[in-house]
């Protein structure tokens, strides 16, 4: 054998292809199945990989008979050629082998010396052991037999076989087969077993001969009319990112259903005329749309495949795969989703012939090494139980192995037992933590009751909740009543810190400062001016000044003349101006003198502040104006980035209640230095002035310049400040610059807030770790606050309870915003209302007392966004639906994970931009990045990453695809990358995305086309154009994009391993798709020794025979004669 495949090695290309052209001549090889190419391809990406090993250990307990075993074991190694069976490869092309007189060994490990205990765990460390030795695909057998001897009477037979050679099917064959033969043994006599009518090669030769046929065009257009636009991968939430290369590491999970719940199921499927596997099948598809709320829900299942009476005896890998697609749209009853199910599984096994392998090579999905084609959920309900068997004098029975792989992101096995139907949840655990999959078992256990309990009601209003979880979600986590001053207006609480701290600082800016009794004085003064010029409660007036102590009055003093302030961002463009005045229409607007030439016309009356003798005459006493807390405070324009800005109207109520909550959690005291840092047009600058009045803090407020970071530090040093709260974008922009200098943090900071997008973990390690470095201070606390304007500003923090560290290899995954805030509520929900589990995403809704009224002029939007709470004691009360997508941690806290409509659909894969934005944002010589879709002229999606680099540094295209290659799957990856020097940016802090350019977007094969230059790349370019049959390819061409499959992809290797010499494996080819990057491997590859992997083949296992061939051609023309007459 290795003298052959010595000889063979030695070979030229032109004499290999001599070879094979003889080979293929003479019929004296075998092809493969294609479930066997699928295999042999997957083992030439990973040759030392044990993923496809079928490992059953079985107790033996009895007097054995060990020769008489051995000798069945070398029986049922001639009775089945599969066992014999050895693959080699000959000019790119696999095929098999099979050795005519091959015997196996049964080595024996003794055990008997241990103690029971340790004998056990023995068994069980060998078993493992064994279950993860590798096959070499090229060295017959592919089936290994241990006989461990635990004592006289008990033993354990381990074996293990390569899927390519075997299946589940095939195992209960060997064992059946085993019982006989040894029975037969034992006692001396012959086997009493029948010669087997075909071989698995007869199979493989049939199959090939078969896929040729008319047959094979009505499968295959069946098949892809029905997977045509369906979705490429299935979006299940999961606890991490999904690795840019799959990882077959695995677990799983038991599921035992009572006896009187499998009694339903099967009653169920009676009535409506299905089977259990359909009815378990449909129920798996409701879970799978309630976790993803995809409706279109694409399930493998494995088919035996053995539906011809000459195969149901045969050791070989028979095993399809079929895919059932079902439509949940429409939200339909389980009764009419079984209907569905029934439909499309019975036309699946009417097309049931056509290997999966081959459909995938047909239907040429986007490849990606990151998760399985076509589908990546299974489901199988097994018909054949394992059941106790007995040879002679000895008892058979199962041990129950721990399998620490998994093929697929999730698989549901389930086999019925005389209690019930049991299983297995078998997961992957890069993607799940154990703790998901057992939420995951509850729930579907959970909507099976309630399936068979009612199968009218809708698969959306199906309950997958326990009671304690729906108490946990509704009342536990959303336990934040409190007593609050709810009966006052803001002013009011106001003059009462007045009366308790007079001569504390209530404002300062720059060189000027106003006490409280001073600061409340003018407020008065102008309150009582406002009254004179007609405002009341439920009166706007606008006020658009530039930061100063006239800003803290004016808008103190319009709430304490009863109306409702309405700020205007003098740095907004005119138009927006006008746009917010003309629906405003305020009675009055507050400005400066130096900004009244800037405003726009309206027909508002105009005073300025900073003209005070117009009220300086006016009394300084508190004003009395009849408002209420259920009146308006304030209304806050939205961003303009989402379209037109529309007015957010707030209470007092909402107001007290957050300002009174937000000074609690901050614990701001009255020494405390509070920075006033947000525009005046956003509601942030409500959080930092009310909450702090509210205490007796004082409150300072920024210059225009102290933006810069170069005097920011100096500016917090200076003015002592304890207490900052800061735009998310600012504070990472903040770390960044702090990381690169050697700034100390002030001494007397305190707290930092963080808010309005989601903040980075990377950064948030960066700043525990300036904290611990630089820091006077024993404690700096770090919140993450969540809100938004149409619910008060805030509605949930979140304060890490320990540093948080963070490293490439094992990132934070991310940074909650933590748990409702007093007398707020907070619920996720799917699109029909219904709570989502625990880790499920929902759309985030907000109840409480911080709900806005709605918005100005808009009733139809504010009908939509603001609804009846469905979960609400008391008639009347509202949920204002967020458009954030978001999920429960297991310790209630909130995860964000993006804007609803941040969620796109490109080449039908579901992307979160959020996610490919973190990620950049994740290298160290980028300062911010955001990534957008953007249509072209043709309506084609395409993602665009827009980037800025740190101080310094300098990006280019190259380094940022190379780095996101290194942690998204392909299909993440931006098509465009656009390096400006910052991003732009709204008023208010937040991305502005209108902004940003948009690329020249064009199709890949034509913006790209590079010719070959150098004479490598010539080289890779005529293998490619020869493969593919297409002229022209360009360097930075994708293989697979351009057609390529797995097969052509064995092809193209074998010549260019062929032609360069260099040790060039198949997952290579995987990871450098394009000519210019694979040259460039080659390139840095080419001095090194080839070490292609040996194949041992002997000229007599090649040389099978002339008479033999004619037999197994007679057989497949009666296999085929056969099945005529079966459709027929």
């Amino acid at each position: 054998m290795n003298d052959t495949h010595k000889y063979i090695s030695f070979f030229s290309e032109k004499q290999k292809r001599e070879l094979l052209a003889r080979l293929l001549q003479n019929k004296d090889f075998f092809p493969l199945s294609f479930a066997q190419q699928r295999l042999w391809f997957l083992n030439q990406l990973e040759p030392s990989s044990a993923f496809y090993n079928i490992s059953h250990a079985i107790r033996l307990t009895g007097s054995l008979n060990v020769p008489a075993l051995e000798q069945t074991l070398n029986e049922i190694v001639q009775r089945h050629e599969a066992l014999r069976t050895s693959f080699m490869t000959v000019e790119g092309q696999p095929i098999q082998v099979i050795d005519p007189s091959l015997t196996i060994s049964l080595p024996m490990v003794d055990l008997r010396e241990f103690s029971e205990v340790e004998r056990e765990a023995e068994v069980l460390r060998l078993t493992a052991e064994e279950a993860q030795q590798a096959f070499n695909l090229a060295k017959a057998p592919l089936l290994r037999a241990t006989l461990l001897q635990l004592s006289e009477v008990e033993q354990v037979v381990l074996f293990t076989m390569h899927h390519i050679v075997s299946d589940d099917w095939s195992m209960k064959i060997l064992i059946k087969e085993m019982a006989a033969l040894y029975q037969a043994f034992n006692l001396g006599q012959p086997s009493p077993l029948v010669e087997l009518p075909i071989q698995y090669a007869d199979f493989a030769v049939w199959q090939q001969q078969w896929l040729q046929g008319e047959e094979l065009q009505t499968q295959l257009s069946y098949w892809i009319q029905q997977l045509d636009a369906a979705p490429s991968i299935i979006k299940l939430p999961t606890d991490f990112p999904r690795p840019a290369i799959q990882n077959y590491q695995g677990a799983k999970q038991s599921i035992v259903l009572p006896k009187s719940l499998t009694q339903a199921l099967k009653e169920l499927s009676q009535q409506e005329g299905t089977t259990l596997f359909m009815t378990l099948l449909a129920a798996f598809k409701v879970l799978l749309y309630r976790y993803t709320q995809q409706h279109d829900i694409l399930v493998g299942t494995p088919i035996a495949n053995r539906n011809r009476p000459e195969i149901e005896g045969l050791i070989g890998f028979f095993v399809n795969t079929l895919v059932l697609r079902t439509d949940l749209g429409s939200n339909p009853s389980f009764r009419e989703l079984l209907k569905r199910v029934r439909q499309v599984t019975l036309g699946a096994y009417a097309h049931q012939d056509l290997p999966f392998e081959y459909l995938v090579e047909k239907l040429q999905p986007k490849r990606d090494l990151s998760y399985s084609p076509v589908f990546q959920v299974m489901f199988a309900l097994q018909n054949i139980r394992k059941d106790e068997l007995k040879l002679p004098g000895v008892t058979l029975s199962f041990l129950q192995l721990e399998k620490q792989t998994a093929q697929f992101d999730l698989s549901i096995d389930f086999f019925e037992t005389e209690s019930g139907l049991s299983g297995w949840f078998e997961y992957n655990t890069d993607l799940f933590n154990a703790s998901t999959i057992s939420r995951m078992v509850d729930h579907f256990c959970n909507l099976l009751s309630d399936i068979v309990a009612n199968p009218e009601q809708h698969t959306a209003e199906l309950s997958l909740l326990t009671q304690s979880q729906q108490h946990q979600l509704l009342v536990e986590w959303n336990n934040t009543k409190v007593d609050y001053p709810g009966e006052y207006c803001i002013h009011q609480l106001f003059e009462a810190q007045v009366e308790r701290l007079p001569d504390a600082i209530a404002v300062s800016f720059e060189n000027q400062h106003l006490t409280y009794r001073e600061l409340n004085h003018r407020a008065n003064q102008l309150a009582h001016y406002l009254k004179s010029l007609g405002i009341k409660p439920e009166v706007l007036v606008g006020i658009c000044v530039e930061r100063s102590l006239e800003m803290a009055i004016g808008i103190l003093g319009i709430l304490k003349a009863g109306g409702a302030y309405v700020p205007l961002d003098p740095s907004y463009p005119q138009e927006r101006l006008a746009l917010i005045l003309n629906d405003v229409k305020p009675l009055v607007l507050l400005t400066q003198k130096h900004l009244v030439t800037e405003l726009p016309t309206s027909a508002a009356q105009v005073v300025c502040l900073d003209e005070s003798d117009l009220y300086a005459q006016e009394s300084q006493e508190n004003p009395s104006s009849n408002v209420t807390a259920e009146n308006l405070a304030y209304v806050i324009y939205t961003s303009g980035s989402t379209g037109t800005p529309k007015g957010v109207l707030i209470s007092h109520q909402a107001l007290v209640n957050h300002s009174i909550a937000a000074a609690k959690a901050y614990e701001l005291q009255p020494e405390d230095r509070v920075l006033q840092f947000a525009s005046v047009s956003f509601d942030v600058t409500a959080e930092e002035l009310f909450p702090s009045w509210l205490s007796g803090s004082t409150v300072v407020i920024r210059p225009n310049q102290v933006l810069l970071f170069a005097h920011f530090g100096k500016f917090l040093a200076q003015e002592k400040l304890t207490v900052l709260n800061l735009p998310t974008a600012y504070w990472h922009e903040w770390v960044s610059d702090l990381v690169q200098t050697t700034t100390p943090l002030p001494p007397t900071l305190r707290l930092v807030i963080v808010g309005t997008e989601q903040a980075l973990p990377e950064k948030l390690a960066l700043w525990h770790k300036l904290v611990s470095d630089r820091s006077k201070s024993p404690r700096i606390r770090w919140l993450n606050a969540y809100g938004p304007t149409e619910a008060t500003i805030g509605v949930t923090l979140f304060e890490p309870v320990e540093p948080v560290t963070y490293s490439e290899n094992q990132p934070v995954y991310c940074v909650p915003v933590g748990r409702p805030i007093a007398n707020t509520q907070v619920y996720l929900l799917d699109k029909h209302l219904q709570l989502t589990p625990v880790g499920v995403p929902g759309e985030l809704y907000i109840g409480g007392i911080g709900i806005a009224r709605g918005y100005l002029n808009h009733p139809e939007l504010t009908a939509e966004k603001f609804i009846p709470n469905p979960f609400g004691k008391k008639s009347g009360m509202r949920l204002y639906r967020t458009g954030d997508l978001a999920r429960y941690l297991p310790n209630g806290d909130i995860e964000l994970l993006g804007r609803i409509d941040d969620q796109v659909k490109i080449r039908g894969f579901r992307i979160e931009l959020g996610e490919i934005s973190a990620k950049l944002q994740q290298y160290n010589k980028v300062r911010e990045a955001v990534v957008i879709a953007r249509e072209d002229e043709h309506g084609d999606k395409h993602l665009v990453a827009y980037v800025s680099p740190q101080p310094e540094q300098t990006l280019t295209i190259t380094e940022l695809r190379g780095f996101l290659q290194e942690k998204l799957p392909q299909y993440m990856m931006p098509s465009t990358f656009l390096i400006l020097p910052t991003l732009p940016l709204l008023p208010n802090g937040k991305l502005d995305k209108r902004s940003l350019p948009a690329p020249e977007i064009r199709p890949e094969l034509e913006a790209t086309y590079v010719m070959p230059q150098t004479q490598m790349e010539q080289t890779i370019a005529g293998v490619w154009q020869k493969a593919l049959n297409i002229d022209n390819i360009g360097v930075h061409d994708n293989f697979f994009e351009l057609g390529g499959h797995s097969l052509l992809m064995v092809k193209v290797h074998s010549q260019l391993h062929e032609i360069f010499q260099t040790d060039l494996s198949m997952l290579d080819m995987f990871r450098y798709p394009t000519i210019n990057s694979l040259a460039e491997f080659f390139s840095q590859t080419k001095n090194q020794t080839s070490s292609f992997s040996e194949t041992n083949i002997s000229i007599e296992k090649i040389s099978i025979g002339k008479s033999q061939q004619k037999k197994r051609l007679q057989k497949i023309k009666l296999m085929m004669n056969n099945q005529g007459a079966n459709e027929e």
